[in-house]
């Protein structure tokens, strides 16, 4: 099940996850990285919650903001 939140909420969930977690979004992000290919968003938030230990609800918003991010650097917005 996918949640979609607003932008706020969103990015309140990706300030607090440091905090919460004790690792920034870089080290979260390589995790993703370095994990099993998944094609599907809810697959992927599903296994980053089992295998690191952290809420479905974080993993959602981590993944959300990490395909955001992806997405931005693929089409050159970021550079």
């Amino acid at each position: 099940m996918s949640l979609t939140h607003s932008p706020s909420l969103h990015s309140s969930i990706i300030a607090r996850i440091p905090v919460v977690t004790g690792r920034d979004l870089a080290e979260w992000f390589h995790r993703l990285e370095a994990g099993p290919a998944f094609l599907r968003c809810d697959e992927r938030a599903s296994w980053l919650a089992d295998d690191a230990g952290i809420s479905h609800g974080y993993a959602n918003a981590l993944v959300h903001e990490y395909e955001m991010r992806r997405r931005l650097r693929l089409s050159g917005a970021g550079a």
